[in-house]
């Protein structure tokens, strides 16, 4: 795993949260809803190369 990957996750984590609380403040919990949404997609997306390796690596543990 990449040091780069956590900066990213990190890093869309702080403009999502800080994204949220403006929305919040301004009255449109909706759109700070989807916001929140929209992160949680982009984190995964970012993520998933990472979770094939790990399933394939406990297929391989395990003679899958």
């Amino acid at each position: 795993m990449d040091v780069s990957l956590v900066l990213k996750v990190a890093g869309v984590g702080m403009l999502v949260t800080v994204a949220s609380q403006i929305l919040g403040k301004a009255g449109r919990d909706e759109q700070a809803m989807l916001v929140s949404i929209a992160g949680i997609i982009i984190v995964l997306l970012l993520l998933v190369e990472e979770i094939g390796r790990l399933f394939s690596t406990v297929r391989a543990v395990f003679g899958f």
